[in-house]
């Protein structure tokens, strides 16, 4: 069987916030179609490397390759045509409250398609339908519970059929019931569609459930990169650490800890 190039790939990425080094030579491969989970500790850098990825923000140095394409020199005009293809859930889900769960979904319909607002309502209804919010396109963000909102987002998100789904912290402030169903959903939507995913969280409980590969983090490293089960049985100590959960030495050494801070 031949072996499908990579749809994203990252080349020796670094970014400074002023003297300080936040992601320092990262380097990935993520193949169509599977599930890569970027994990860590806060502050480990793994949201600035989703910005990077997305394009919402300019490495330092090295490159960014989405389906080919360095998308680390592009210009936001040269961007649009790989967005369309791109679909991003928010931590928050970033629902316009003043707009209907409806006209939240049909946004990226109506931005950057010329579809008749008559096939976008049906697409609209589709997409809500796949996410498990049949009925309601008219109420408004306020209305909705933190998973109903979180649904909504994917709703969103898979609008224009994307080819890659982002998601930043999925399950961040759900219950754990809610958070389990926005995991089982992602996976549906991701056969459904049949889409590349790239997930930042620090949930254990979601990366033992939809993670192909883990990609673990640490001081802007990837530290450890493989499957769950080969991450578990890492004896690196920081890969250890994070996945029994072993909690740091109580007392916090405060130049240390200033030290990391300016790099």
């Amino acid at each position: 069987m031949t072996e499908h190039k990579s749809i994203i790939e990252i080349e020796n990425l670094e970014t400074y916030y002023g003297s300080r080094k936040v992601l320092d030579g990262i380097n990935l491969s993520i193949k169509p179609g599977e599930t890569m989970t970027i994990l860590g500790r806060s502050g480990c850098g793994k949201s600035t490397l989703l910005r990077h990825i997305i394009g919402l923000s300019k490495p330092s140095s090295g490159t960014i390759k989405i389906k080919s394409r360095n998308i680390t020199d592009l210009s936001e005009d040269e961007m649009l045509p790989i967005r369309r293809k791109v679909g991003m859930l928010f931590q928050g889900a970033a629902l316009f409250n003043s707009m209907t769960v409806g006209d939240n979904v049909a946004l990226p319909l109506r931005e950057h398609t010329e579809l008749e607002d008559s096939t976008i309502k049906i697409m609209t209804r589709m997409k809500l339908d796949q996410v498990g919010l049949s009925g309601f396109e008219d109420f408004f963000p306020a209305q909705l519970s933190g998973g109903m909102k979180k649904r909504a987002a994917l709703a969103r998100a898979i609008a224009m059929d994307p080819d890659i789904l982002f998601c930043d912290e999925p399950s961040a402030g759900l219950d754990p019931i809610v958070a389990v169903g926005i995991d089982h959903l992602i996976l549906k939507l991701k056969k459904a569609f049949n889409m590349t995913i790239v997930i930042v969280t620090h949930e254990l409980e979601s990366v033992n459930m939809i993670a192909d590969r883990v990609a673990l983090l640490d001081s802007g490293k990837i530290i450890a990169l493989g499957t769950v089960d080969e991450l578990m049985a890492s004896d690196t100590p920081k890969v250890k650490q994070f996945f029994n959960r072993i909690p740091d030495p109580e007392k916090i050494d405060k130049e240390s800890y200033l030290k990391s801070l300016i790099g």
